[in-house]
């Protein structure tokens, strides 16, 4: 029997999506896979509905690199409203208790301090994590509360943008599993009024540059473009494309010889010099990147996560 072959074209790469605000990153992926007409594609790190702003894309190959970016750093633009605690800490919630706001700036700076640095941070009934193999938010609809470990996480810079009556804003810059909504929520607890995320924009995932980001109508209107100049959509919308290791730039590059790549194609560590001593590092042949290694105890590159060639 013959292996049935993907719909879509075979595509490697990484496309920065600034996601709009209504949209799934599920449903965002999907617009974004049938405009490109892709195999495979996959996003790293999803944004609530509420949220916009910088959601990666990886295509084909890239979705093998996808780990390296769900485990970087975030940076988030957020506003917060005092006074109002909803059930998911953002404006899509119910309302949950309603208290008056007596906060000063010097009461909103010293809260602050506290969300600085490394601290431990309960995640949110309503996110993604699991608990025995179902999402959070699955039992937080069914009115069920389970126990939440504390989890370390570390935020680099937290900065007072705006402080309005009621309403706060903030930069913030985090490591990976930083859940903004609840240091939105704690520290609303913290100011004793309560607070809820009325927008959120996600402004920079690793070493992304914003001003890379696309929107799904100028995505759109490029197809429409194309299919009205009767070319290949991939002519006016592949040049949005980053290259598939850009996931992965902050590893030392190993260069190799389309010799010693052989080898490494077929599983087997080989020796390189000028390799660092242990960790992780990008292989490029002859100026071609062809996956990530890892350093073995005998100082050799072992082959870790691989591209295949289309």
């Amino acid at each position: 029997m013959s292996r049935r072959r993907s719909k879509g074209r075979p595509l490697d790469g990484v496309l920065l999506l600034d996601k709009p605000q209504g949209l799934s990153s599920n449903d965002a992926l999907q617009k974004v896979k049938r405009i490109f007409f892709a195999q495979k594609a996959g996003h790293t790190g999803a944004l609530d509905p509420l949220a916009t702003g910088m959601l990666p894309i990886c295509f084909g190959e890239a979705t093998k690199f996808s780990q390296y970016l769900l485990d970087s750093d975030k940076g988030y633009r957020v506003i917060a409203k005092l006074g109002v605690r909803t059930d998911t800490s953002d404006a899509d919630g119910e309302v949950v208790s309603e208290r008056p706001v007596h906060v000063a700036m010097g009461d909103l700076l010293e809260a602050l301090d506290k969300f600085r640095g490394d601290i431990l941070q309960v995640p949110s009934m309503y996110s993604a994590l699991k608990f025995q193999g179902k999402p959070l938010y699955k039992y937080a609809r069914e009115g069920i509360e389970v126990p939440r470990d504390a989890r370390p996480i570390t935020v680099y810079n937290l900065t007072l943008v705006r402080f309005d009556d009621d309403e706060v804003e903030l930069d913030v810059e985090c490591s990976k599993g930083t859940y903004i909504r609840t240091i939105v929520d704690d520290l609303g607890e913290v100011l004793g009024c309560g607070a809820h995320v009325t927008m959120l924009r996600r402004t920079k995932v690793s070493h992304y540059p914003m001003e890379r980001m696309v929107t799904l109508e100028r995505l759109e209107a490029l197809l429409e473009q194309a299919r009205q100049d009767e070319v290949t959509p991939g002519d006016y919308l592949d040049s949005f494309l980053l290259p598939m290791d850009s996931a992965v730039l902050d590893l030392p590059a190993v260069e190799v010889q389309a010799a010693t790549a052989f080898y490494i194609k077929q599983g087997q560590a080989v020796q390189v010099s000028g390799a660092p001593a242990a960790g992780l590092v990008r292989i490029v042949e002859e100026g071609h990147f062809i996956g990530i290694g890892e350093m073995d105890d005998d100082g050799k590159v072992a082959p870790k996560r691989l591209v295949v060639a289309h």
